[in-house]
């Protein structure tokens, strides 16, 4: 670990309000008009330095500059080289080797008064860091991952998640987050399925904005990932093309964006790697320009995904060079390359020498980018910081959030009676997971992402495993723990069946262990071509089960996996998605009964590993049907989830009719009709019975999250809006459409126990953006 070098940091030119000579440095002026007068005095270098990110290797504070080297393993440009034209972004300065808070803190510094001191305004650059589990940084909190946040359902909480890691990395100096990732789950082989809310546009787009709306407002820059269509490629091959059309595009691709840059403020979107029907994203000038600003109103920057203005010449091959490329992306609308300069830099600057690329679009974009520098105050003088010693990122509060959030998160998937267990006496805990903390992380938290590189360093925060959890919990558990997360050898089955054998219950742990690129089961570049477990873990759970003892499966995973056959014969089954350092714990006292499951499935659990990709969100034809002998139906659906009681559905209430531009009230009464207080997830869905083109069977239309002491009831109220029933119609435009809306309430998409029905009524209507785009929950005790 490196000690921070205190003092080494230049004097940064000093830019006060008081000195007006210059309009740009007057802080009363409106931004426009100090962007317009200090982009009058910058050359076609300095603009485009504004456009560019640098990624500075080591980590080190007082170390030399060292760049990371770009995806072609050619050498970027030394920070000298590039210093006087200014610069427009930090990557990684904290998430891209291990760092103590204080040296991180003096690293930041130290670069950015080197940036500040080497171009003539004095201007610094955005520091970005990844944040979609938390900070990723060495010793920062994590938390659970986007399909735990899913599970949730719970919107207050999610927002104080990133209340909470926008925190830390304002203290630590830092200005952006490259979260959250908002793309639905279309095909849960994606490796990227860890990172993603679930398979549900309107879930995904209301907890994401929930995370927009906070990380935004603690000061720090959103980054909506990734813009659009990534998850839906081809058999969920990371940045495989897009098969989709432009109906699916727009009612579920692109809903969560529309709501997170309209609702939570969005000001920064990263664009896809995929292509979509031949047409990349980052040279998409349809998609980045004339949807995303002038027809939703996008007004802030455009970042690429690391690398992807070079991957239009390298892998998507609609660029002869890098001129090319940047060409092609600064006319798309991507304003900042990440996550080092390399196109934006002088091959840009040559094309536009050479007149081949309009002066303008360097202009538009350097002006975007200026224009958030002016927000976030680097136009300004540049604050002395303290010195970084104090700076916690993993305080008890975070912590105790972290385990709010984990034990909100587990998902209780069935029980045969024999959770919770009594005592530990008589449990034998075994699997590859058992006893592994690295089943708690996903890829993008920091120990998964870079800490393996350096074991000799730890995890940087306490995470204790299931292991350590169950034996504090239930005292006299006994561990027969295997290391290899594919179970390779036999010793491992024998291992576990053994001790299957002489318990009174087994917990077996199963799972996933997150990495990059091959290097794990689950993460970036790491899709399977089933949801079969990894390696011989079916068969391992197989044999346990074969000793006749009462097994508990329990999943720690970055995406569902197919486990039908495990499941019928288990006496229950856990899932938890990547739960984070306090997720052990969680599970734990999920076993113990101690804390009440309230988790729901936000993707769903398929029956057939090999099966096609399941998601609830399915028209009629596309579901099980006897001209077919495929069958998607799932094994555990959508908002599926138990708790330690029972709760009964009454009373259903709709409004019998309202215009296409009204209002209907929809709602029902949940009663506790277990001997446990418990939590129930009341879910509204909705379906288009006859509609102009093929309609989902049916969507979610709102929930509610409702904890009830035994015998307790409570009446569920949604305002449904005649635009939570429009589509995409035949000529590509959203409209509502007169006609029979069926309703429908209960446990999950496919436990409704109320059904009912309204009718609108008038013209069709076409829709704008300001079109009403969720539904409002009122829950009343009784």
């Amino acid at each position: 670990m490196s000690e921070a070098i205190r003092g080494a940091v230049p004097a940064p030119a000093t830019r006060t309000g008081a000195d007006h000579a210059e309009p740009w440095r007057d802080r009363a002026l409106p931004v426009a008009e100090r962007v317009d007068d200090l982009l009058a005095r910058m050359t076609p270098e300095e603009k485009a330095g504004q456009l560019a990110g640098f990624w500075a290797m080591p980590a080190e504070a007082g170390a030399p500059v060292a760049p990371m080297e770009d995806d072609s393993h050619e050498p970027a440009p030394p920070l000298e080289e590039v210093l006087d034209r200014g610069l427009g972004q930090l990557t990684r300065v904290f998430g891209t080797l291990p760092v103590a808070a204080a040296d991180g803190a003096a690293r930041l510094r130290e670069l950015q008064g080197r940036v500040a001191a080497g171009n003539r305004f004095g201007i610094p650059a955005i520091a970005h860091e990844e944040c979609l589990n938390g900070f990723m940084t060495w010793g920062a909190t994590v938390f659970p991952s986007p399909p735990a946040w899913g599970a949730t359902f719970d919107t207050e909480l999610v927002a104080e998640i990133a209340a909470a890691i926008g925190t830390s990395m304002r203290a630590a100096g830092v200005h952006q987050g490259l979260a959250p990732v908002l793309d639905v789950v279309r095909d849960a082989r994606w490796g990227r399925t860890e990172e993603c809310i679930g398979e549900d546009p309107y879930l995904v787009g209301v907890l994401g904005t929930a995370y927009v709306e906070a990380l935004e407002r603690s000061g720090i820059v959103t980054t909506l990932k990734h813009f659009a269509g990534y998850s839906a490629s081809r058999a969920g091959r990371n940045m495989a093309p897009t098969p989709i059309g432009p109906r699916e595009f727009a009612d579920v691709v692109l809903e969560p964006f529309v709501m997170a840059l309209r609702d939570g403020g969005a000001r920064s979107v990263m664009h896809s790697y995929t292509d979509v029907d031949g047409m990349p994203a980052a040279a998409d000038e349809r998609l980045l320009t004339t949807l995303l600003r002038e027809e939703l109103g996008f007004e802030g920057v455009v970042v690429a995904d690391y690398f992807g203005i070079s991957f239009l010449e390298s892998r998507h091959r609609v660029a002869g060079s890098r001129g090319e490329a940047a060409a092609l992306a600064l006319r798309a609308g991507i304003d900042m390359e990440l996550p080092t300069v390399r196109c934006y830099g002088t091959p840009l600057i040559e094309k536009i020498r050479e007149g081949e690329v309009p002066a303008d679009l360097l202009d538009r974009a350097a002006r975007r980018v200026l224009t958030l520098k002016a927000e976030l105050g680097l136009l300004d003088e540049v604050p002395a910081d303290g010195d970084g010693a104090a700076l916690d990122f993993d305080p008890p509060e975070h912590r105790a959030l972290a385990r709010r959030a984990a034990e909100e998160s587990v998902v209780l998937l069935s029980n045969d009676g024999v959770l919770p267990l009594r005592s530990g006496s008589g449990v034998v805990l075994a699997g590859p997971l058992a006893d592994d903390p690295f089943g708690m992380l996903g890829c993008y938290t920091f120990p998964s992402h870079v800490g393996r590189e350096h074991p000799e360093l730890g995890l940087g925060v306490d995470i204790p495993t299931l292991a350590d959890a169950l034996r504090a919990d239930l005292p006299g558990v006994r561990v027969a723990a295997s290391d290899d997360v594919f179970v390779a050898d036999d010793a491992d089955i024998d291992k576990a069946v053994a001790a299957a054998r002489d318990a009174e219950v087994c917990v077996l742990a199963l799972g996933d262990r997150a990495g990059l690129f091959g290097r794990g089961t689950s993460g970036e570049g790491c899709d399977t071509e089933t949801l079969a477990l990894p390696g011989r873990q079916a068969e391992l759970a197989a044999a346990v089960l074969d000793t006749g003892t009462p097994t508990v499966i329990v999943m720690l995973t970055g995406r569902p996996y197919a486990i039908e056959s495990i499941a019928d014969r288990a006496a229950a089954v856990v899932q938890a998605f990547f739960p984070g350092e306090e997720g052990g714990r969680a599970v734990a006292g999920i076993l113990a009964g101690h804390v009440e499951p309230s988790g729901r499935m936000p993707i769903s659990v398929p029956r057939r590993a090999s099966g096609p990709p399941v998601t609830y969100l399915r028209s009629l034809m596309d579901g099980g049907h006897d001209w077919s002998v495929v069958d998607p139906v799932p094994l555990y659906p959508f908002g599926h989830g138990l708790t330690w009681t029972s709760f009964e559905y009454e009373e259903l209430r709709t409004g019998e009719r309202a215009a296409t531009d009204g209002t209907v009230s929809v709602g029902a009464v949940v009663r506790n009709t277990g001997d446990r207080a418990g939590t129930e997830v009341v879910q509204l869905y909705l379906s288009d019975p006859v509609a102009s083109v093929v309609r989902p069977a049916r969507w979610l239309a709102g929930w509610a999250r409702v904890r009830l002491e035994p015998g307790e009831a409570a009446r569920i109220e949604f305002e449904v809006h005649a635009d939570r029933t429009s589509f995409t119609g035949p000529d590509l435009r959203r409209i509502v459409e007169p006609g029979v809306v069926e309703v429908a309430v209960g446990r999950s998409s496919a436990d409704l126990p109320l059904r009912g029905s309204f009718t609108l009524e008038g013209p069709v209507r076409e829709l704008g953006t300001d079109r009403v785009l969720t539904v409002p929950v009122k829950v009343t005790p009784l």
